[in-house]
């Protein structure tokens, strides 16, 4: 819960009057002090006044005006950003096919960890989701248009097989496309595209291109770059080094309004696509949380009640 509002602030003036209480109880006290120093035999002063508390007199007054302070806020109806579950949503998963994901610098290759984690991600949306699956290389191709049939999609993970350049900024424009087909007719579900890549742009649209036309659409891309700086793969007995363009794929998130990740190690991988899932099954609401604070107010209420009972055998 976050960004606090209120739909009645009006009603929080109330609030000087919870102050007001509190001065008085002060000036009471002090009175009570000033009272007692007119007493110069101790003796007597024991004799007709009772033993006291001491600082626990104080603890019931501080929660009634506690809970004063809460039942004010909750009647200034207060309101919040809540995160809830996403009764739907579309989720393209894009992912690099490119030679370079031979790369074994995670284990066993870039392009086999990508398998199992996006796998593991796929099966975790919930069922009412619809999912696509966008593979890319020197082209980018739709292999599974946006549907609830997750299964499918596993085993186009499983059936993707590798080819040469990477054209990151087609495989948004084909995202995107891909979502756009999946408009409902009363009302858009959100859409993320979560798209993994190891290198660098080399074929088609340019990043910034591909980042436009997702903004264009309002969908945000989340990014992950995938693999480390020493990755390298043999092509014709000629080894070439593959480093990942974190760069570019951050741009790519930012400028969408994404998030950006990076992941070194299938381990990495994983928590990123379940952090990414955590992100996509929830969706934020401004509710009204009036019942906490009355609900706090409440305990605090009972609790000075008690303290009180317990430590001076009444109510405050």
């Amino acid at each position: 819960m976050h960004d606090l509002s209120f739909d009645a602030p009006v009603r929080l003036l109330l609030l000087a009057a919870v102050a007001a209480v509190a001065v008085a109880y002060v000036l009471l006290q002090r009175r009570r002090n000033a009272y007692a120093v007119r007493f110069t035999d101790l003796d007597l002063l024991a004799s007709v006044a009772p033993s006291s508390p001491g600082w626990r007199r104080h603890v019931p007054a501080a929660l009634l005006l506690g809970a004063l302070t809460l039942m004010t806020t909750a009647f200034a109806k207060p309101v919040a950003a809540v995160e809830v579950p996403s009764e739907a949503a579309t989720v393209v998963v894009a992912l690099d096919v490119s030679a370079s994901m031979l790369a074994d610098d995670v284990a066993p290759t870039r392009f086999a960890a990508a398998q199992e984690a996006a796998t593991t991600f796929v099966e975790g949306l919930p069922d009412d989701f619809d999912v696509a699956l966008v593979s890319f290389a020197g082209s980018a191709t739709v292999a599974v248009a946006p549907t609830q049939d997750h299964d499918a999609v596993v085993q186009a993970l499983h059936d993707l097989t590798l080819q040469s350049g990477t054209a990151i900024g087609d495989a948004v424009a084909a995202s995107v496309a891909a979502a756009a087909a999946d408009v409902a007719e009363e009302e858009q579900a959100p859409t993320r595209i979560v798209l993994l890549s190891d290198g660098t742009n080399t074929k088609g649209l340019t990043v910034e291109e591909g980042a436009t036309a997702a903004s264009d659409a309002g969908i945000p891309v989340s990014t992950i770059a995938y693999g480390t700086a020493d990755g390298t793969v043999t092509v014709e007995g000629r080894t070439i080094s593959v480093p990942v363009d974190t760069p570019a794929l951050e741009q790519l998130a930012t400028a969408t309004g994404g998030q950006a990740y990076t992941a070194q190690s299938s381990e990495e991988l994983e928590q990123v696509y379940a952090d990414i899932g955590d992100q996509v099954g929830t969706t934020t609401e401004r509710r009204e949380v009036t019942a906490g604070f009355v609900g706090v107010a409440l305990l605090a209420a009972l609790a000075a009640a008690g303290a009180s009972l317990a430590w001076t055998s009444r109510l405050p």
